[in-house]
């Protein structure tokens, strides 16, 4: 139970990576807020038992992140841990990207992060166990993928925003990271192994031949949001098994 008595909130919670996030918080002891656009996607989370309600919230909303926060501390009573993980990609070369696609990356991906710090400041800073807040960021914030230039910049902008937050923040006693999945068997990057072409073209990328498990990834999640990782602030942890890219 290393996240016993603590209360989060993971956004894009309800599916993907942040639901598995969820489920691995859950386990761990921690009542969860999971959020999303879509409310009746995490209904069987509540049903599968555990200390997990499901907020609808949308991240590029500021008055929505604003209501989340506080019906999670209202709910269970305090805030912990905020995991920011919602996030949209919009391929395509950037000549060519719609303005509302790139629009629409850049607010949930970033700003997103953005309201759910601002948004969340007040309860974690109050925390007995202390504050933590995860940003999640990407492989692609510092490698180059043609195609992905609105993702890409959005994580990369995660990552100082990240930075910068850290410093701001200790003296609250928070603090806050960003957690930097490689190519993953779940949510956006699942259907790699699936398309013959597309795998062979990364396949090579991956030192242990293989795509990480969401397993991995959440052991990485329990860390930056537990105890052991009070000392760790600002920090980018890249969980993608050595990428050779």
């Amino acid at each position: 139970m290393r996240l016993d008595g603590r209360v989060a909130v993971v956004t894009g919670g309800t599916k993907g990576l942040g639901r598995r996030i969820v489920e691995a918080f859950a386990s761990e002891g921690c009542k969860v807020v999971a959020a999303g656009r879509d409310k009746s996607a995490g209904a069987d989370l509540v049903e599968s038992g555990g200390d997990v309600i499901v907020h609808e919230a949308d991240v590029r909303d500021p008055e929505s992140v604003d209501e989340l926060m506080r019906a999670a501390a209202e709910y269970f009573g305090h805030l912990d841990i905020v995991v920011a993980n919602a996030g949209v990609s919009r391929p395509g070369p950037a000549a060519q990207l719609a303005p509302a696609d790139f629009a629409d990356t850049m607010a949930t991906n970033l700003g997103g992060v953005f309201h759910c710090t601002r948004s969340a400041v007040p309860y974690l800073e109050r925390s007995e166990h202390g504050g933590r807040i995860v940003n999640l960021s990407s492989a692609l914030a510092t490698r180059v993928a043609p195609g992905a230039s609105a993702y890409a910049a959005t994580k990369a902008a995660v990552e100082m925003f990240t930075r910068v937050t850290a410093v701001e923040l200790a003296p609250k006693g928070i603090t806050v990271n960003a957690l930097c999945p490689g190519l993953i068997d779940e949510g956006m990057t699942r259907s790699i192994k699936d398309n013959e072409r597309v795998w062979a073209l990364y396949a090579p990328k991956l030192a242990m031949g293989r795509l990480g498990s969401p397993d991995e990834v959440t052991a990485a999640a329990l860390f930056l949001a537990g105890a052991e990782s009070s000392y760790v602030n600002g920090h980018v942890l890249e969980v993608n098994g050595g990428l050779n890219w």
